[in-house]
């Protein structure tokens, strides 16, 4: 009896324990294509490439371990397939929103990513449902959500392929691989401002929407990108509703004047200036000269030098401006305000330096 329970209990142990081993074949060691992630922010949408990187080692790439094309795999379904865009698994693109890859127009999700390389150093990216297969190998073309063409790039030689982002703007970048001597650059963009103010109305909807800053920053994005004034406008007044300052109010008069409502958007800025610190003032005043309003920014550097007419800072800024508009004699008598005010040291060394260049120092 015992003897027949110990063969029972092998028996058993066996059995139960072999799916064990099946799956335990092999330790973890490294790949020789090691996997590999990359992004890249592209306002606030993000794009993502998961891939595995092989390297050269000596071989001939291009037309060789790439064959040139369109190629039958030799498995799995051994239809015409593109180049898995990497080693191993599918290469993926996510995004993170609806964008536009080579000026066609692609869903936010996850791709499998292909290429086409041919002989002439044209080729094709491709796209498709399917991202979890392995390779090309069960590649099925009525899967594809996009195939554009693109135009290849000689570079220096690259050892592992690698995938990179260039050319970042604030609504499109150029997602580029790099391998051997090629590269393969392909252009994606957003709607950026679309995508913005969609988000500003949810975010707005939570935390945000208890904030005068949060409705500011919204109409600010707005005013800035001259998009959606109307709705910039609402967000303004909000804005201002819950904060009359001339943070809110100098926005709002910025949307206004954009919508070509000069009188209102004057009104509102007049309004802003009698309630705005010595700073705000200041900086309001260099932001017209930048913008090439010299006497309009004179108007209100003098305005704050009359609010503030202890401050040496407001005397040494209209000095900048005189200086600016080619007015030496009231740029020097500006400056030696300034200094006879006792200044800090960052305004004194600012004002004697427009000195010495009209030689009055």
């Amino acid at each position: 009896m015992i003897l027949h329970y110990a063969v029972r209990m092998s028996a058993i142990f066996l059995i139960t324990a072999a799916p064990f081993f099946a799956m335990s074949q092999n330790v973890t060691t490294p790949q020789a294509s090691p996997a590999a992630e990359v992004s890249q922010t592209i306002g606030i949408a993000k794009v993502t490439v998961q891939y595995s990187r092989p390297a050269v080692k000596g071989r001939v790439v291009w037309g060789n371990l790439v064959p040139f094309g369109w190629t039958k795999q030799g498995f799995g379904n051994n239809k015409d397939a593109p180049w898995r865009a990497g080693a191993n698994e599918n290469s993926t693109l996510n995004l993170s929103h609806d964008a536009t890859i080579e000026g066609k127009p692609v869903k936010a999700g996850t791709y499998g990513l292909f290429f086409v390389v041919n002989e002439n150093n044209t080729g094709e990216i491709v796209l498709s449902k399917d991202y979890r297969s392995w390779g090309s190998f069960f590649y099925e073309a009525d899967q594809d959500v996009l195939r554009a063409p693109i135009k290849l790039a000689d570079i220096q030689h690259t050892e592992l392929l690698t995938y990179d982002f260039i050319n970042v703007k604030k609504d499109e970048a150029v997602m580029v691989l790099n391998w051997e001597k090629k590269q393969l650059p392909v252009k994606i963009s957003f709607d950026m401002d679309a995508i913005v103010l969609k988000n500003a109305a949810e975010e707005l909807k939570g935390p945000l929407g208890f904030t005068w800053q949060g409705f500011l920053s919204a109409a600010q994005y707005t005013l800035q990108n001259k998009t959606a004034l109307e709705q910039g406008l609402a967000w303004a007044n909000t804005a201002v509703a819950q904060n009359n300052s001339f943070a809110t109010l100098s926005v709002k008069s910025g949307i206004l004047k954009e919508m070509g409502k000069a009188e209102e958007a004057d009104k509102i800025m007049t309004e802003a200036m009698g309630i705005a610190t010595e700073a705000e003032l200041n900086i309001y005043g260099y932001q017209l000269l930048n913008g090439g309003m010299q006497d309009k920014a004179i108007e209100v550097l003098t305005l704050n030098t009359k609010r503030f007419p202890k401050s040496a800072n407001t005397w040494d800024s209209l000095g900048e401006a005189f200086f600016m508009k080619g007015d030496k004699k009231n740029a020097i008598i500006n400056f030696k305000k300034s200094i006879s005010l006792n200044p800090p040291e960052n305004v004194k060394l600012n004002s004697e330096k427009f000195l010495k260049q009209m030689n009055a120092l």
